[in-house]
């Protein structure tokens, strides 16, 4: 077992990586780019073209692109600002905000049904000390 912050920290940023990737492989119906925007606006709520494009960390044209398709299919809409009109933010729909929903839920059951046939008792106690470190640990990146 590694318990050296550095090799810890590469093995953890390697296998959340594989789970994240594999899972949403078996269960997303939308493309990356588009579920990835949408769960943003989701948990932070609507934001600028440019915000959006910033918090994913792609080109603003790109960012543009997404949001176009993305309301096409009726997920975001465009509006103002609440504090200055002149600003235009991306909203998520009620559709939107259902697709989001669905593939959480998709992700969360093929994770649990992973664990729950290939994990035995101890292991699962093991494992649900897992998300409130990585709570901890991410409270302090954020700061």
């Amino acid at each position: 077992m590694t318990t050296h912050p550095d090799a810890l920290a590469e093995e953890l940023r390697e296998s959340i990586g594989r789970i994240v990737r594999a899972t949403r492989a078996l269960t997303d119906g939308l493309p990356q780019t588009q579920s990835a925007s949408l769960g943003l606006l989701d948990r932070q709520g609507p934001m600028t073209i440019a915000e959006l494009a910033r918090a994913r960390g792609v080109k603003h044209q790109g960012q543009s692109r997404t949001v176009a398709e993305l309301e096409e299919r009726g997920f975001v809409v465009r509006g103002v600002a609440d504090g200055d009109r002149r600003v235009s933010v991306i909203r998520l729909t009620d559709a939107g905000r259902d697709v989001m929903l669905r593939e959480r839920r998709a992700r969360a059951g093929t994770f649990a049904s992973v664990i729950d046939s290939d994990l035995s008792d101890a292991e699962r106690a093991v494992l649900a000390q897992v998300p409130e470190l990585l709570h901890r640990i991410a409270g302090r990146l954020e700061r």
